[in-house]
């Protein structure tokens, strides 16, 4: 990876160079973000008192109230009409699945310990759920590809059984770049796209194998985030288009599983990445049950805006998820999900860029809209029901600027563009990286597919240009190197952990440089200075 990121550099900042020599024609932008306030609103939001900002809690009611106060105290407008909120239906469902399940097979049997070995919820919204003896199929990525020619159910029937998928997809096993995307993610790699196609297939179960490197994350955050309430947006059929069961297995619970079938995991996952692979039965048969407590009510986006003083009703949407966890599991003793830094930065963020451009007297001429979305760590769910129920028509807005889990580890020399070649977001970010003395460098762990896990993607997938950015490769300060280990700190000891808690020894230095180039950005979008657009070569162009 080492030798990656160093070569990906030279080419990024040669590239970099040449693309800035023509610039746009400049806008005067006036103010500077301030670190106090954005030390202060990420000081409040992570503070015990707001209970983790779980949606359906009063730590969803402090952090809506706290918002909306400091968007009137901030002298913005309501956003939604009169209404400073949209109202989001959602429905919590508490599983209970089985503390321990059985797996049997031909050569004997297997005991899965909930939680140590495998997580499992289930959408359909009944008192309870079941699988008996249902037939485990290895499908390989469970991937429906007609563009790759890759279909993983070929002449599968699989009602009533159970399918064991890979993590990712099959491009970041293999040697060749264009196969799939090679070593970046496509959303065929995605966990909700699995369970999505599982449910098309008709299967009554899918099991995801976890991988640490591939998913970018260890078994502790898929324990931690899969074993507490679970929320979705209401639909009509009450879940009942879903598997009836969906969950995660560990790697050594899937290596045991293989071995109880007479194969041997690693070789299979090999064969799943080439052209060709059939599915696999298990000869094995898993039974399970999860009993759900289902809680109906609505959350809440908190939205506000400035409106343009221009002749259209463009606009832009910048956005940052307030929510985390809440109460959850315990850990170390403490089971407050604070979210200092995913997601109360970005929060913070999107609130210092709002007072500044007010204090600043800016007079956009396309309106500007800050959403602050519910239930991104449920899956994206705010964001979801606003592409969905938009309060301003998709053709009217022309860009989105997200923010999620600034890194506090210092000034960084880099950019780091998350979905880079998709939009004309590559030069404009580019050209205002470079007036900061930093230069823009694509995502270097693309095989994470972090394109699809933050709330950019919904507005991406209605057709709006969307820009999801932040510092993290190169330290100004200790290089590349230290910008690395303090990444893999953050994600293996504190991403979706108790411990993610605000310190005042955090360094905000490098938040500082991000949320005033996101500032600049939006100032010159707003202004009608600069207009992104998808290039021809993006799946989202059409």
């Amino acid at each position: 990876m080492g030798v990656f990121r160093n070569f990906i550099y030279f080419l990024i900042v040669f590239g970099n160079f040449l693309a800035c020599q023509q610039t746009a024609q400049e806008v005067s932008i006036r103010g500077e973000v301030r670190e106090d306030s954005l030390r202060s609103y990420t000081k409040t939001l992570s503070d015990d008192a707001f209970l983790g900002r779980m949606p359906f809690t009063e730590g969803e009611t402090l952090t809506v109230n706290y918002l909306v106060e400091r968007m009137k105290d901030f002298g913005l407008e309501p956003g939604n009409g009169d209404s400073y909120t949209q109202l989001v239906p959602l429905v919590d469902i508490k599983g209970d699945p089985d503390g321990q399940t059985t797996v049997k097979g031909d050569n004997g049997s297997l005991q899965w310990t909930l939680g140590d070995d495998y997580v499992a919820y289930s959408e359909h919204e009944v008192e309870e759920v079941v699988l008996d003896n249902s037939e485990l199929i290895f499908c390989g990525y469970g991937a429906v590809a007609p563009e790759y020619d890759w279909n993983d159910f070929e002449g599968l029937d699989l009602e009533g059984k159970t399918i064991v998928v890979l993590v990712n997809d099959p491009g970041l096993y293999g040697n060749y770049s264009t196969f799939f995307k090679g070593k970046e993610m496509t959303y065929y790699g995605r966990w909700t796209y699995k369970y999505e196609e599982a449910a098309r297939q008709g299967a009554a179960g899918v099991l995801i194998v976890h991988d640490t490197e591939m998913a970018g994350y260890p078994w502790s955050v898929v324990r931690n985030s899969w074993t507490s309430s679970q929320q979705g947006l209401q639909k009509d059929d009450k879940g009942a288009g879903k598997a009836k069961v969906q969950g995660w297995i560990t790697t050594d619970a899937a290596s045991e599983l293989f071995q109880l079938a007479g194969l041997d995991f690693e070789d299979m996952k090999e064969k799943a990445g080439q052209p060709g692979f059939d599915p696999v039965p298990l000869g094995a048969e898993w039974s399970m049950s999860i009993r759900n407590e289902m809680t109906y009510n609505e959350s809440q986006n908190v939205v506000a805006r400035i409106p343009g003083t221009g002749d259209t009703d463009e606009n832009i949407i910048f956005t940052a998820h307030w929510d985390h966890f809440g109460i959850a599991t315990p850990v170390n003793g403490d089971s407050i999900y604070n979210g200092a830094v995913d997601n109360a930065t970005g929060v913070a963020a999107l609130m210092e860029i709002g007072r500044t451009y007010v204090a600043s007297d800016f007079e956009p001429e396309r309106s500007i809209v800050f959403l602050y979305v519910t239930a991104e760590e449920q899956g994206l769910l705010g964001s979801a029901y606003y592409a969905e129920n938009p309060i301003y028509p998709p053709s009217t807005t022309v860009a989105n600027l997200n923010l999620d889990a600034l890194d506090a580890i210092g000034a960084m020399k880099d950019i780091t563009m998350i979905g880079y070649g998709h939009s004309t977001f590559d030069e404009i970010l580019a050209e205002e990286a470079r007036k900061q003395d930093r230069y823009l460098m694509p995502d270097s762990e693309p095989e994470k597919g972090y394109f699809f896990r933050s709330d950019h993607f919904n507005f991406a997938k209605i057709g709006i240009p969307a820009l999801y950015a932040k510092g993290s490769y190169e330290s100004r300060e200790h290089g590349v190197q230290y910008a690395a280990q303090k990444s893999n700190e953050y994600t293996n000891n504190h991403y979706h952990q108790p411990s993610d808690e605000y310190h005042e020894s955090m360094n905000f230095d490098g938040i500082v440089e991000d949320v005033q180039l996101y500032y600049n950005i939006g100032w010159r979008i707003a202004a009608g200075d600069v207009t992104p657009e998808w290039k021809p070569s993006s799946e989202f162009a059409n």
